[in-house]
């Protein structure tokens, strides 16, 4: 380190040397990365999307669509890079389900446009969380889009944009720094939901694991050279995202939304910030009691406001300059953050071990969270699990990364792929096919009743089902066994395809760092398989660059969405996760083959023969049946904005901690403006004479609920007898335990329309204020 110190102070006392500043700081760079420092950047951007009415990508359960917000969504991105020129990639995580093909096409598009050659194929990885509380409609195969009616533009731009402005800030933030590297485990915050079909696995290798589920979480902590600030943290851990039930129907970011949104905070409180200030137009004395200062100050009605205000009003605004806190997921297929386990729902008693139904009957057979029966508390629980430990690898970090940035990609056709198994025999890959433990779905949402886990059996009535929308044929039949095809997705193409075939497959280099980009949800013991055979494969062939100490790392559901990989043991039990494996028995050592290929070029610092044929643009082709947002309408004297419901004032005359005031307002569809980077609701405290937001709808306290007003079917105002439906906004705060007493109010945005193509108009609300003691 003096050494380096030492050469850095040589080249700034030569300033005479340089003929810019410029020149001086590109070369000051260059010698950092030669000497281990990189350059580093961060950036985050709100993808919430469409708030209403469109069905959430996960459970698919047609009855799931969006009526609310939990907290935002957001992309979060890391790039870094060995020299301005030199080699480097991006990394972008988002609270989604997962990545997308679509997704992956357009935002390469449109980083070409901005930046040229820089972001490609190769170096860019885009990776979900696999949050089942997000809205869908925004991947382009068949499957993934029938229960969301279809392509929804709003979803797929609110993504494509948020991935592509969390790039450009990470890009622009590019400065000489440092990456630290930490792993512990998580306790209980996950566990294997399909342990019979782990048992299946030989008990030798169940021998070397002290757990059924992988519990290591991987963080790096970037810090700015310049300053030796602390900028972001991304860590990687396998559990699903689904704390939040099949139906739930607030856009939640799940237990590692929640992680993020709690590291974030706790970074934010742990370094100086200023509260914003917004005048108040009605000052009390400071004097009097809070429940009397309250008491004076009523509902201001609603008012037109600009199409910005909503981020004025927002407590955390995101600049660029914002600390990054992701929490990353791996390799998740059989993890559920269900931790108390499967019960049935008529008796009590647990569920049936190897088929996950009571008394036949899957629907019956429900996971329970650590916060059983409030599922919000769960995501709470299972959220603070990972944040905590994060924390506390994030302030223990000393083991720095050095070395070189690399990245292999290649595309592959996994419908008939060549696999030689044991340096012997050689077998196939399959088509995509679906089994009827698909349909059967999982503990932690029960899919379709008559079916059951572990089902390798179709009845006749669910074949003529079958066969109506395609009979599959006698080679896919024969290669998917012991599954039973019960949809036969990749010999479906009709309005288009209805699975991927081909499939990207992408290493990234960092140092001793090496993550595995892959396009689906790998069970435990297949991570397991990939992560050894490529560790082994790059000491083997890395002529000592790759040692005992260099870390693998699985980015589960990265850059497409392929389903699930299970080992080829756990295939012949054909539970949910062996049932949705597409590609047939041999997908998980498809997978092991080909990236050791690509460990291999890492290891001897080849370039890759080919780059594999290129996956379909399927947009033009893209149906939607969701209809568009009516126009918007309101009774008679009412404005949007106006409360329907006021405030409802304890007893005792103010609230206290965990309890939940709220407010009803007049509202319109939320999908007029997504309020992208701003909010729908606020939470304000009387501060001085002035409204200070302190909590607002990226907040995991605050719900901003919506719906129409079931009461709302009316004549009224109309000579025909038409129905009038009315819009309805909650605004419900459950008071934290670190909110300081004083007086508060609740505050809502929103947007109208009078029709389709009307210009829209934004308005705001405020409750009348009440005390918190």
């Amino acid at each position: 380190m003096r050494d380096k110190q030492a050469r850095e102070m040589v080249i700034i006392t030569k300033l005479h040397l340089y003929p810019s500043l410029l020149s001086l700081i590109t070369t000051l760079a260059l010698i950092r990365a030669a000497n281990g420092d990189y350059l580093i950047g961060v950036g985050s951007y709100d993808m919430t999307g469409p708030a209403a009415d469109v069905n959430m990508m996960g459970y698919a359960n047609m009855d799931q669509v969006t009526a609310g917000i939990h907290f935002r969504l957001r992309a979060r991105a890391f790039v870094v890079a060995e020299s301005p020129q030199g080699a480097r990639f991006a990394f972008v995580n988002l609270d989604a389900g997962m990545a997308s093909q679509l997704v992956t096409i357009k935002v390469l598009e449109r980083l070409k446009s901005r930046f040229g050659d820089v972001y490609n194929d190769d170096n860019l990885a885009i990776s979900g969380t696999h949050t089942h509380a997000g809205p869908g409609g925004y991947l382009q195969y068949m499957v993934y889009s029938i229960t969301s009616l279809g392509f929804v533009q709003q979803s797929f731009d609110a993504i494509v944009i948020a991935i592509e402005q969390s790039i450009v800030q990470a890009h622009n933030n590019l400065k000489p720094g440092s990456i630290f590297i930490n792993q512990g485990d998580v306790e209980n915050a996950g566990i294997n939901r399909s342990p019979s079909a782990y048992l299946f696995n030989p008990a030798e290798e169940r021998a070397r694991y002290p757990n059924d589920v992988d519990t290591q979480m991987t963080l790096l902590k970037f810090v700015n050279g310049e300053n030796g600030k602390n900028i972001g943290a991304f860590s990687w851990f396998a559990t699903h995202g689904t704390s939040m039930s099949k139906d739930n129907k607030l856009i939640s970011g799940d237990n590692k939304g929640a992680a993020a949104r709690f590291f974030e905070d706790w970074f934010r409180s742990t370094n100086t910030t200023s509260s914003p200030t917004i005048p108040n137009s009605s000052p009390v004395s400071k004097e009097k009691p809070l429940e009397e200062k309250a008491g004076e100050i009523g509902a201001t009605g609603g008012k037109s406001c600009s199409k910005t205000s909503s981020k004025d009003f927002k407590v955390r605004k995101s600049d660029g300059s914002q600390f990054v806190g992701a929490f990353c997921q791996s390799n998740v297929g059989d993890v559920s953050p269900n931790v108390l386990g499967a019960f049935c729902t008529d008796s009590g008693s647990p569920c049936d071990f190897n088929h996950s139904s009571c008394n036949g009957i899957d629907l019956l057979c429900v996971a329970r969270g650590p916060g059983y029966p409030d599922e919000i508390l769960s995501t709470k629980i299972i959220g603070e699990r990972q944040f905590q430990k994060a924390v506390d690898l994030f302030t223990s970090a000393k083991d720095e990364l050095t070395g070189k940035i690399d990245y292999r990609h290649v595309y592959l056709n996994f419908t008939n792929l060549d696999v030689q198994l044991d340096g012997k025999n050689v077998v196939k890959t399959c088509p995509a096919a679906l089994g009827p433990g698909f349909a059967a779905g999982t503990t932690d949402g029960p899919g379709i009743s008559g079916f059951q886990q572990g089902d390798t059996e179709i009845s006749d009535y669910w074949r003529s089902v079958r066969d109506s929308l395609k009979k599959p044929s006698q080679y896919q039949e024969d290669c998917q066994k012991p599954k039973a095809v019960l949809l036969d997705t990749g010999e479906m193409f009709v309005p288009f395809q209805w699975a991927p075939s081909i499939l990207p497959i992408q290493i990234l280099r960092l140092g001793k760092l090496v993550i595995l980009s892959v396009p689906g949800e790998f069970t435990t013991m297949a991570g397991r398989r990939l992560r050894e055979a490529v560790k082994e494969t790059l000491i083997r062939d890395g002529n000592g660059e790759f040692d005992a100490d260099t870390h693998i790392v699985i980015a589960g559901l990265t850059n497409t969405y392929s389903q699930y990989v299970a080992t080829f043991e756990e295939y012949k039990q054909q539970r949910y996760e062996a049932a949705s494996t597409l590609y047939g028995p041999h997908t998980l050592s498809a997978y092991i083959q080909e990236f050791k290929k690509l460990a291999t070029t890492i290891a001897k610092g080849e370039k890759m023969g080919t780059r594999g044929p290129s996956p379909p643009d399927l947009l033009s082709v893209q149906f939607s049946l969701l209809s568009p947002p009516p126009g918007d309408l309101i009774p008679p004297g009412k404005n949007f904005g106006d409360t329907i419901q006021d405030i409802i004032i304890p007893k005792r005359g103010s609230f206290q901690k965990g309890e939940r005031p709220s407010a009803t307002f007049w509202s319109a569809n939320p999908r007029n403006d997504l309020l992208t980077e701003g909010t729908f609701a606020v939470v304000e405290m009387l501060q001085e004479g002035r409204w200070v937001p302190t909590y607002d709808d990226d907040d995991f306290s605050l719900y901003f609920k919506w719906r129409v007003n079931s009461n709302s079917f009316s004549s009224l105002g109309t000579t025909k007898g038409e129905l009038i439906v009315y819009g309805l906004a909650t605004v419900e705060w459950e008071v934290p335990a670190e909110a300081m007493p004083g007086v508060y109010r609740l505050r809502h945005f929103g947007s109208s329309k009078k029709s389709t193509e009307s210009p829209i108009q934004y308005f705001t609300g405020a409750s009348s204020s009440f005390a918190v003691s």
